[in-house]
Formats: C-alpha cells, sequence, structure tokens
C-alpha cells in the first residue's frame, strides 16, 4: 500500500470527514510579555462553531519568520491542565518548554484538547462515546484540531511555513507523531514517552493504561504503530523512551522501532532516544536532547523549498 492510500484509510478510520476544514476564527484574547517574545492568548472557533482556547508563544511583529511546532500536551489524567503545560510543565517533564523554545528561537502554539482545561465538559468516556456513536472518534477530533493549528501557524506573518514542527510528551508524543505522519507539512516531531506497537501491547495486556482517546476502531487490521510513524519518512522523527515506562514496555516498543526503521530503509532523519532505566517521564538528557533535534531539524534548517 502507498504511503497515499495508507493515509486515507487512517482518515476514514478517524472518522467521518477527518481532517475537516480549519478554523473558521481566531479572537486574540490577551498578550503579555514572554521574555523578549509575546504569549497570546487566542480562542479559535471550529466549523462548528466549537471555542478551542490556545496559547501562542511568538517574536514581536515585524521580526523575521521563525520556525515554529504545535506543542501537543499530556494527559496524565489532569484534565484540569490544558494549553497551560506550555509555560507551566507538568510533573513528569523537567520543566516547562516555552523558555526553552523561546532561547532556541521556535515559536510554539499549544491547545486544549477537548477535555483537558477550559473543556474538560462532557468528559473523555462521554466525548469518546459519542463519537463513536457518529461514525467518529475522539482522537480524530484532536488530530484534526492540530492539524488546523498547523494551518494558523503557516498562515501567520511570524513564522516560517517551511519549518513547521510538533512536539508531545505522553498522549502529546502520540499526537505529535500521528501528526507528522498525516500531514506532510511537518518538517520535524518529537514524540517523548509514547511509542509502542499496539497489538503487542495488547497481546501483553498493557494497553488498558492508555485512555479512552485513543480508541481508533478497526485500526489493527491495518497498521501497526511504527508503519503509521513511518509515514513521516523521510522528514525528521526523534522517538524517545524509558524502557522502564508502563506506556513502552521493551516487546512493544521494539517492534513498533523495527517497522519504523524499516520505513526509514536507513535514511536520514529518524532519531531514537533511549534510556534503559527510565521510566514515564522525561529525563534531562531526554529534554538536552529534544532541544538538540529541534535545533538541528528547524532552526539550522533553512526549509524544505531552499
Amino acid at each position: 500500500m502507498t504511503g497515499a492510500a495508507l493515509r486515507d484509510r487512517l482518515a476514514g478510520l478517524l472518522g467521518a470527514g477527518f481532517p475537516g476544514p480549519n478554523f473558521r476564527k481566531v479572537t486574540v484574547q490577551g498578550r503579555r510579555q514572554f521574555g523578549d517574545w509575546v504569549l497570546d492568548d487566542l480562542l479559535f472557533e471550529t466549523a462548528g462553531g466549537v471555542p478551542v482556547p490556545a496559547l501562542f508563544l511568538r517574536p514581536p511583529d515585524g521580526q523575521t519568520p521563525v520556525p515554529a511546532l504545535v506543542y501537543c500536551h499530556a494527559h496524565g489524567n489532569r484534565y484540569t491542565m490544558g494549553r497551560e503545560e506550555l509555560i507551566e510543565g507538568r510533573p513528569s517533564l523537567q520543566g516547562p518548554y516555552a523558555a526553552d523554545l523561546e532561547a532556541l528561537g521556535v515559536a510554539a502554539l499549544c491547545m486544549d484538547m477537548p477535555c483537558f482545561g477550559t473543556r474538560q465538559l462532557p468528559g473523555e468516556s462521554a466525548r469518546a462515546k459519542a463519537a463513536l456513536w457518529r461514525g467518529e472518534t475522539l482522537f480524530g477530533q484532536m488530530l484534526a484540531e492540530q492539524m488546523a493549528g498547523l494551518s494558523f501557524l503557516a498562515d501567520h506573518p511570524v513564522v516560517d511555513r517551511n519549518r513547521l514542527g510538533a512536539l508531545g510528551f505522553s498522549m502529546g508524543s502520540t499526537l505529535a507523531w500521528w501528526l507528522a505522519a498525516m500531514d506532510e507539512r511537518v518538517r520535524a516531531a518529537s514524540a517523548l514517552c509514547s511509542f509502542a506497537d499496539l497489538e503487542k501491547l495488547v497481546d501483553l495486556g498493557e494497553h488498558d493504561g492508555h485512555g479512552t482517546y485513543m480508541t481508533v476502531p478497526g485500526l489493527l487490521p491495518v497498521a501497526r504503530s511504527g508503519q503509521i510513524a513511518g509515514l513521516t519518512a523521510p522528514r525528521a522523527l526523534q522517538i524517545c523512551v524509558g524502557l522502564n515506562d508502563w506506556s513502552t514496555p521493551e516487546g512493544a516498543f521494539n517492534r513498533g522501532r523495527q517497522d519504523l526503521e524499516a520505513a526509514y530503509g536507513g535514511r536520514q532523519g529518524l532519531e531514537f532516544h533511549i534510556e534503559p532505566d527510565a521510566a514515564h517521564e522525561e529525563t534531562p538528557a531526554m529534554r538536552a536532547a529534544v532541544l538538540r533535534f529541534l535545533k538541528r531539524q528547524l532552526v539550522d534548517g533553512r526549509g524544505r523549498d531552499s
């Protein structure tokens, strides 16, 4: 199956109408200084009129366009936290990413995903069930909103549309590598602490730790995790894992890695950062590896059209 054909199959599984249109409206609700940059408090509106709050860390107007990424926040059953993860961090991270991204010169957009932050109600279970009954998926809705976020970044005057990326931890990791797989505008994606073959997870009895948001009916007969992530090739993809992480048991990670390496076929662009003793957490070495990767792939690169 070609990459385009697999994307079409996956889009069908993600739900009726995926990915849908871009945001129809964006309102700047507030703006404050963040170091030498600014932090915009945004409110997007979907085609269906659904409000999606977001934070946008960026340089001031009039500066030379910079690389930018969609920052995909995590889950962790912390439904009160959404877009604030960008500036506040969470216990499993080494700290917020905002200051590091500003220092690197990479703008970042972080949206409240459904069930999180200002969008806690309805909850995850209710949303997932309703979506499935409608022939949709909650995961597909999340991805569609992330793709609309990419469109916002691509059209923004302070952003270099040829240097777009994705970054996330845990649930954010899964969203980041799926986003890179499904949207070729993503030049580089870094995915931390959630990459494993789903069928192997089921075989091992380790799949139930994931939230219902990830349920995509009929996925396993169509493609394995590594084959999906492999749609990113030859664009840059970094996978960071700890082998004591409940979400990446070694057997399930190894199968995903084999498929991913096969998809890249020895080409440059694929990078693994593996820590045998790390759990479901970002370590100092992992943070350093992510920042090196983003600098090399988004900051130092000139964009695919140069």
